[in-house]
Parts: C-alpha cells; sequence; structure tokens
C-alpha cells in the first residue's frame, strides 16, 4: 500500500513539467512578437542580404526591394539654355545666320578660340582715330549686336584693340588708355542704352600688345585697331 501511495503521487506531479514548458514556449512566443514589434529596417535589410547567394530563385538571391534611383532633373530645355550655347560650333552658325539675316555679317568677321566665339569689328565703324566716343552712325550696328546678345545667356567680355603707333594725348597717354575707353564705352551702350544685364560683362584693354596681324602695313595696323566681343561658353 505504502509503494502504490508514493507512486501515484509522484505520477500526479507531472503534469508541473509539461506547464512550466508550455509557460517557457509562450514566453519565448510573446519575447518574438515583441522584438518584430520593435524591428530595425535597416539591420532587418542587412540580415536579409546577407542571405544573397543562397535563395531559391534563378541566380541563388534573395530579392530586397530596393528604392528605385533618383531621375535626373536636367532642367527647362529650349535653345537658348545648357549644351545650345555651350557648343561653340552652333553658336557661331547662329551667330553668322543672324549677321546674314540683318544685313551687317561684311562689317563682321566672326571665328573660334578655345574661350568662345569672337566676333570682331574694325574700330572706324565705332570710333574716330585716337578717340573713344561711339560715333552716331555707329550706333545702329552696336544695337543689332545688343539684339543678338539678347537672345542668350552667354558672358560677354569686350576687348579693346590698336595698332603700334604711339599715342600721348592729355585724355589717352597711350594705347592703354584708348583701348581700355573704347571697350568700356561698348560695355556701357550695352549695358546703358542697350539695357542688357552688367553682370554679364567685362571690358579689357590690350592696347597694341596682341596685334591679330603684323603692323609692319598700312593694312595691318588697320586690321590690328579693332573691337572683339568674346562670347564666352555657357
Amino acid at each position: 500500500m505504502t509503494r502504490r501511495r508514493k507512486a501515484s503521487v509522484q505520477q500526479s506531479g507531472n503534469w508541473m513539467i509539461t506547464w512550466s514548458d508550455l509557460v517557457t514556449l509562450l514566453l519565448c512566443f510573446f519575447i518574438l512578437l515583441y522584438s518584430f514589434s520593435a524591428l530595425d529596417v535597416d539591420k532587418f535589410r542587412k540580415f536579409i542580404m546577407s542571405f544573397q547567394g543562397q535563395g531559391m530563385l534563378d541566380g541563388g538571391t534573395v530579392p530586397v526591394n530596393e528604392d528605385p534611383p533618383p531621375v535626373p532633373d536636367d532642367g527647362p530645355s529650349n535653345e537658348a539654355s545648357g549644351s545650345f550655347y555651350a557648343d561653340s560650333g552652333r553658336l557661331m552658325i547662329h551667330i553668322q545666320e543672324y549677321l546674314k539675316e540683318n544685313g551687317i555679317e561684311g562689317h563682321i568677321e566672326v571665328y573660334r578660340e578655345e574661350q568662345g566665339v569672337m566676333i570682331e569689328i574694325k574700330d572706324h565703324l565705332f570710333f574716330d582715330s585716337a578717340r573713344a566716343e561711339i560715333r552716331s552712325d555707329g550706333r545702329p550696328l552696336l544695337n543689332k549686336l545688343a539684339a543678338l546678345l539678347d537672345q542668350m545667356p552667354n558672358d560677354v567680355v569686350v576687348e579693346g584693340h590698336t595698332d603700334n603707333i604711339p599715342i600721348k594725348t592729355l585724355e589717352y597717354p597711350t594705347n592703354w588708355e584708348l583701348s581700355a575707353a573704347r571697350s568700356a564705352r561698348v560695355v556701357r551702350y550695352f549695358t546703358e542704352i542697350s539695357g542688357l544685364d552688367p553682370r554679364r560683362f567685362a571690358a579689357m584693354g590690350y592696347g597694341e600688345f596682341r596685334p591679330a596681324v603684323s603692323n609692319a602695313t598700312v593694312e595691318g595696323r588697320t586690321h590690328n585697331r579693332r573691337v572683339v566681343l568674346v562670347i564666352k561658353r555657357y
């Protein structure tokens, strides 16, 4: 009788083991739920990416949704901006067509250099000898050039050049002063009379020190007395 009673007592305590196992499983389950509720997205993505090469799809990778790459904003597309005026060849063609349409191509030379497109005008079209005041009969040409420059956003450098014949007057002691004064007058005409943005313009005077051709002949000296509009690359 004593042995049966002890065995009965031992068997009746077995349910405690099952109960403790069940409680432990429930505790693990709720801990797992809590961990998912506070999931770190970046850590989860890294965890998923660690399985690359071990997936079941073609190529052995696990697909992960990635944010699409940003689409570059090219801005407004029009002929007066960006690549059209960055291409100096196309810019030169545009200028030549404008000059021809306005009947002034015979007075102006257009060519390309590294810094941009050059518009070269002989000085006698704008100035009297040894003077920097713009002649009245040169203003229509300046007006047409201003209308051309107004069609583009490029910066413009106005260069003044002279021949190598010395000048010595009270107003212009050397060719430096004369060439600088002429380029400044052209810039002021474009900005003050024609209303172009002054932030686009610069005036440079080179005197006789950057001749286009030799000054040994009358023709060469005439050619070197010039104003050049440098249309910078945009």
